[in-house]
């Protein structure tokens, strides 16, 4: 079985009522074509994450931080599931205000 590596969006997108229906239409126009590129690699398209919170150990609330949702990859290692990245509509206005942070998805021992 090929390791499975969590995709984590990060960076406050543009709401979507701030958006038209031909906008709404070539964003998921966007993640489509990279879905299709990705190909049987993405296990699980994921979806975007709604209003969040952070629990803190020591009981009080914290700030959640900046995550807008999730895909799940299968990959041979983390180098490749970080090329499955590449072209990913997330990232696509070339600032530092988005990323997709990459992690191997565990399995846990004993279970």
């Amino acid at each position: 079985m090929m390791p499975k590596f969590m995709l984590l969006y990060k960076g406050e997108p543009t709401e979507h009522a701030e958006m038209s229906e031909d906008q709404m239409a070539g964003e998921m126009a966007k993640w489509m074509a990279w879905g299709e590129k990705v190909g049987p690699a993405l296990t699980d398209f994921g979806n975007p994450f709604g209003p969040g919170a952070s629990a803190v150990g020591d009981g009080s609330a914290g700030k959640p931080i900046s995550l807008t949702g999730y895909s799940i990859v299968e990959a041979e290692d983390l180098s490749a599931a970080v090329r499955l990245v590449e072209g990913h509509p997330f990232l696509g206005d070339g600032s530092a205000d988005f990323a997709v942070d990459v992690f191997e998805v565990m399995p846990a021992s004993g279970m």
